[in-house]
């Protein structure tokens, strides 16, 4: 039985709350790490994706996936990438779609499914390591949850994967995130994902229609305007039943670990699969009391964060 309902992590006493723990990191937290190697490559449908590296030539390399609206340069994933990279392993953190300094060619964005770019990712890494490990938070949690699930892109050199304040179900946590205290994450989101969406229509006028901006007031009004059928979905209901990681998970083929805290702001009562965590034998769960949304904060600025020293510990055993 995979499941840690009893976690050992122990939020910092100042941090009395799901929004603070969530907020505080992502606002003040700084992490000093080498500057990596940005590197361009493009899609097989023609547009382009920014990877930054830190690469000393190991044998082991760790694909680190951001959540909505993030890149690869927010805290948590310098973070996470200075934690692997002090434990010995490459580590390759990629920006999804639009979401570096220059917005993609194409007329769509990302989104939680699209695992056909963390595939292409995979694909043009995997030449010089012989064990490859993903590490997704957030969005990018499922987005890997799906790719290993699906089985559309079979790699027999992705070993384990780890898994952060995952939203598995999409739908559920959508409603969460847009109902009460918790609108002031989604109105945020929603502030930077219209833009995008304007700049983006000078050169897709036609896919891209403003008016609909006016009407778009929640991030499931995004997601029906925008999102599902720019990326082929009819809704926002079929995109997220399409992509929710939760279905996927009894297909994952590899040890995984979900890390969800329990007062996380964006995570539904869903996202907690107690019942299905007792019949997985692979996909390992963790539900500590705290840690709000990408939190998991370390007793002290200086040092490593839980969510962090979790994520080697998982990957590391038995390697």
């Amino acid at each position: 039985m995979p499941l840690t309902s009893e976690s050992s992590y122990q939020r910092p006493n100042w941090l009395f709350s799901g929004h603070l723990e969530t907020i505080y990191p992502a606002l003040f937290r700084k992490v000093e790490l080498r500057k990596p190697l940005r590197e361009r490559i493009e899609t097989p449908d023609g547009d382009f994706l920014d990877l930054d590296w830190f690469r000393a030539d190991r044998p082991r390399l760790v694909i680190l996936s951001h959540g909505l609206e993030g890149n690869s340069s927010r805290p948590y994933m310098l973070g996470m990438a200075r934690e692997f990279w002090q434990k010995g392993f490459d580590v390759l953190s990629w920006n999804f779609r639009g979401c570096s300094e220059e917005m993609n060619r194409k007329a769509i964005f990302y989104h939680s499914g699209a695992t056909y770019d963390l595939d292409t990712v995979i694909k043009h890494a995997e030449k010089t390591y012989s064990e490859i490990f993903l590490v997704g938070f957030s969005l990018g949690g499922n987005l890997t949850l799906k790719y290993l699930g699906e089985k559309k892109f079979p790699n027999s050199k992705i070993k384990k994967a780890v898994a952060i304040s995952v939203p598995l179900d999409l739908a559920r946590s959508c409603e969460k995130i847009s109902t009460g205290e918790n609108i002031i994450y989604s109105k945020r989101f929603l502030t930077t994902l219209k833009e995008k969406v304007t700049r983006k229509s000078q050169t897709f006028p036609r896919e891209l229609d403003l008016k609909m901006l006016q009407k778009t007031r929640t991030l499931r009004d995004f997601d029906d305007f925008y999102t599902g059928p720019l990326h082929g979905f009819q809704d926002a209901a079929e995109y997220y039943e399409v992509n929710s990681s939760l279905q996927f998970l009894d297909q994952i083929e590899v040890p995984t670990l979900v890390l969800n805290a329990q007062n996380d702001p964006f995570l539904s009562d869903t996202c907690f699969p107690h019942k299905l965590a007792k019949t997985l034998d692979l996909v390992h769960f963790e539900f500590p009391k705290h840690g709000g949304h990408v939190g998991f904060s370390g007793p002290s600025r200086e040092k490593s964060y839980y969510s962090e020293c979790r994520a080697v510990e998982f990957i590391s055993h038995d390697l």
